[in-house]
């Protein structure tokens, strides 16, 4: 996208607080958007070529929507930390490798989406946000769930398709915790904390294509209290 064009949708978006630059082929911030900082509310980078992201992006207090999907990100600016109103992040299918701990700032967070990146340590920094709903982490190369997800207040954790051999039983105590996805993992069936199945509010527990058959899976300790709440919330829904 050229300059002229750029220069037409930031025209727009200073009317609209609503900035979409997506499929650009941007390899860059434009300084052009940096005029949007007082109002912008939506920013939607996805799709371009962007190796790193301005640290001015802290200086957009409005954003609640940050988009950087399908670009080359390996870092975000610790500056990030500064968008205290942010609702949504999603960067997916990028090349992170890790995240600032300055995330654990945007109090206001509810859904942070990382598919398809590089992670390898759990985000940590994210589990005191009390907004946050949905933890989006599949297709990384992250190992462990921490003990220090007891303190997640998110009601979907997906972790498909990453290198997990440990759970943490103390992601149990994560009361509003419904839903756990942990497909295609390296799992063993002994990895697979009792406390989860007998004493979490957790009704869908997700766990096939791991180290185990699945036939054995309804013998682990606790399987009959998890098939109760899992049974329960179907018949709700019927």
């Amino acid at each position: 996208m050229g300059n002229a064009a750029v220069k037409k949708h930031v025209a727009t978006a200073e009317k609209t607080g609503v900035l979409n630059l997506s499929r650009s082929k941007l390899d860059e911030f434009p300084e052009l958007v940096l005029k949007l900082k007082g109002n912008l509310r939506s920013l939607d980078f996805a799709f371009n070529r962007l190796t790193t992201l301005t640290p001015a992006i802290g200086d957009f207090l409005a954003l609640k929507s940050l988009v950087l999907d399908h670009n080359s990100l390996s870092s975000l600016p610790d500056e990030i930390g500064k968008l205290v109103k942010l609702e949504t992040l999603s960067v997916a299918e990028n090349k992170l490798k890790t995240l600032p701990n300055t995330l654990g700032n945007c109090a206001n967070l509810k859904q942070v989406q990382l598919p398809n990146n590089q992670l390898t340590v759990f985000p940590v920094m994210l589990c005191s946000l009390k907004h946050l709903d949905l933890l989006d982490l599949s297709a990384n190369r992250i190992d462990k769930i921490p003990k220090e997800s007891e303190t997640l207040h998110v009601t979907e954790l997906n972790l498909n398709q990453n290198r997990l051999d440990f759970i943490a039983p103390e992601i149990a105590k994560a009361t509003r915790l419904k839903t756990l996805r942990v497909q295609e993992n390296c799992l063993n069936l002994s990895a697979i904390p009792t406390e989860i199945l007998a004493h979490s509010s957790v009704s869908t527990f997700a766990v096939e294509g791991n180290l185990f058959d699945m036939r054995q899976f309804p013998h682990v300790e606790g399987y009959d209290q998890y098939q109760e709440r899992y049974t329960a919330v179907k018949n709700k829904l019927l």
